[in-house]
């Protein structure tokens, strides 16, 4: 059972959110600024709230990037209410750890408690990028493009069909929420490492550097926007650079995660307005082009089940040109969109790049 609700959550009347054992599984996202509250303090003023599922670490300490969450304790729960902030990519970690829930949900069958889902803006818009998956890919990622043009509410709906799912679902719409009225997408942090306004611009090629040689500026204050490594040196490149992006040389010193204290060399990606940026594009040409320039660049084992696209890998080892590959990412977008129009609930509708 699925459906789509125009009224806040507080507004609900379902028993289970009224009576019954709840479950709140959020992110710092869940600030309620009508109410002056965070999501689950509705729960504890009922007297109802059972458990909160949340990143066991402080909003913005590096390396926050999962919820936690087992069987036996989601199976005792009437309710499980969801709000997170998804930045439009498939391979955010907290959207991940949703589907991670649902199939769990799907497999407890009659046992199942009913997922509410708090909707909330895709802060990357409606634009999409990529392809579809196919091939080896990673675990708990839809059928959906690089950058998918979605809301959260609306991957639950496609995930929900994909994985034969029967427990209740229900999806509070983000126009509902007095917070999307008035706070911009990005303006609490969804994860550490997505900080402000341009990143999910960028995260959508850019996150595919975390699973190479090259830091995407992970422990820094501009992740995504920036990128290097200790062995790049940025004074004798020529690197392609698509129309409206500037490509300014930097260095920085990342506080966490790969060459944590160590200096990199590197680039700033800075988008021009007017102009729309395919991030996952830029991405993989700018990857070509160090592949072909340092023995130190390298691509882990995971890297190929997260681009999960077996023409942009012939790309990335020479079996294919360029133009090639765009094409391919162009009749994949189209075929995306087609499939995503299936399960939107909102009147805008996810589009290409111009």
């Amino acid at each position: 059972m699925f459906s789509f609700r125009t009224t806040p959550l507080e507004d609900q009347l379902d028993k289970a959110l009224l009576s019954g054992k709840v479950g709140c599984f959020c992110t710092q996202n869940c600030w309620d600024t009508a109410h002056d509250r965070y999501m689950y303090q509705l729960f504890q003023e009922r007297g109802n709230l059972e458990i909160i599922f949340n990143p066991r670490d402080a909003e913005l300490t590096p390396g926050t990037n999962h919820i936690s969450f087992d069987l036996e304790s989601v199976r005792s729960l009437n309710a499980v209410v969801v709000e997170i902030q998804d930045v439009g990519s498939r391979y955010f970690n907290y959207t991940k750890d949703v589907f991670r829930l649902m199939q769990m949900l799907r497999d407890l069958g009659d046992e199942a408690p009913a997922l509410y889902i708090v909707d909330h803006m895709n802060p990357a818009g409606r634009s999409v990028e990529g392809s579809i998956p196919s091939g080896e890919q990673e675990e708990f990622v839809p059928k959906v493009a690089h950058r998918h043009g979605l809301t959260l509410g609306e991957l639950c709906n496609l995930y929900y069909a994909e994985i034969g799912a029967r427990f209740p679902l229900h999806v509070i719409s983000a126009l509902a929420t007095e917070a999307n009225i008035q706070l911009l997408p990005w303006t609490i942090a969804p994860a550490s490492d997505i900080p402000g306004m341009f990143t999910c611009y960028m995260y959508s090629g850019g996150a595919l550097w975390n699973n190479t040689t090259i830091t995407p500026a992970i422990g820094t204050a501009r992740p995504y926007e920036y990128f290097g490594a200790p062995f790049i040196k940025p004074q004798m490149e020529a690197l392609p650079v698509p129309e409206g992006v500037l490509m300014r040389t930097c260095t920085f010193t990342p506080a966490a995660g790969q060459y944590a204290g160590e200096r990199c060399y590197g680039y700033q990606i800075m988008l021009l307005p007017g102009y729309e940026y395919h991030s996952l594009l830029h991405t993989l040409q700018l990857m070509k082009f160090f592949l072909g320039r340092y023995s130190q660049f390298e691509l882990s084992d995971g890297f190929f089940r997260k681009l999960a696209d077996p023409v942009l890998a012939d790309y990335l080892r020479g079996d294919l040109s360029f133009q090639d590959a765009k094409e391919h990412v162009k009749l994949e977008e189209q075929k995306w969109i087609r499939k995503a129009k299936r399960f939107s609930l909102y009147d805008n509708q996810p589009v290409r790049m111009k």
